[in-house]
């Protein structure tokens, strides 16, 4: 009985040193002083917001990387590189205020682009951007070039970091597939599958489309790769793909 009790003490002894740590990172994390100008330089979404809504953005910034560690491995993290996954993080997110990335506690910025077994010096080093499965659960890993360049070219539909972050919105439902839950009310889901599935199609068909052809790869996949093009050229998409953008406007900016 005495040993369950000095158990209990204990448990109890660690989760209240593990609040109290939480509270004080909460309480003393600070954004960057030049957090406004380097956000206006470098992300197109924040520059366009009301200066209510950016003030809005920076607190969803900070809450972000209060819970997520930006972690560099072999490469050296700047305050812009936190800044831009951050953006990247909350661009898709923007318009839903109480939600956050609860599979997601860790981000892995590596120096260069890498292979399927993490490599930034093997062979076959494609790779921009993943999230993570089994030992690397609750990460993800990106390039530092590549989320670099997602931001410097604003209007040529690929953004590396919001496709990662659009495959955890996918994933919050507990499964990759293209069919987020979490954004998709139940009578959208099956006209958005036949719609995803069609577009799917037609590419391998013709093989050719002005969405990145790697769309067509699957529907997790597609869904990441429309979205980007959704918050990087939004008009046009609308022009070439109206159903489409009327979908991801009802996902992203529901009324």
């Amino acid at each position: 009985m005495i040993g369950a009790l000095v158990v209990v003490l204990i448990i109890a002894v660690i989760s209240y040193k593990v609040y109290s740590d939480r509270k004080k990172r909460i309480v003393d994390f600070q954004l960057p002083k030049d957090t406004s100008t380097l956000l206006s330089q470098h992300v197109t979404f924040y520059r366009e917001l009301s200066d209510k809504d950016k003030a809005v953005f920076e607190a969803r910034i900070k809450d972000f990387l209060i819970n997520v560690s930006i972690t560099g491995v072999d490469v050296g993290v700047e305050d812009l590189d936190r800044l831009l996954i951050a953006s990247g993080a909350i661009i898709p997110i923007f318009s839903f205020p109480t939600w956050r990335y609860n599979n997601i506690s860790e981000v892995l910025l590596y120096k260069g682009t890498f292979n399927k077994e993490y490599d930034t010096d093997g062979a076959e080093r494609n790779i921009l951007g993943m999230v993570g499965d089994g030992a690397l659960h609750r990460e993800m890993i990106l390039s530092k070039p590549s989320v670099r360049s997602s931001f410097a070219n604003d209007n040529d539909g690929h953004n590396t970091v919001i496709h990662e972050f659009v495959h955890l919105l996918d994933k919050a439902d507990g499964v990759v597939d293209g069919v987020p839950e979490y954004l998709l009310s139940k009578p959208y889901i099956i006209p958005w599958v036949k719609r995803m599935r069609e577009s799917i199609e037609q590419m391998r068909q013709t093989g050719r489309s002005d969405i990145n052809l790697y769309a067509a790869t699957n529907d997790a996949e597609f869904f990441a790769v429309v979205s980007e093009y959704f918050f990087e050229k939004p008009h046009e998409l609308e022009a070439h793909h109206p159903e489409l953008y009327k979908m991801l406007e009802q996902m992203f900016h529901p009324q």
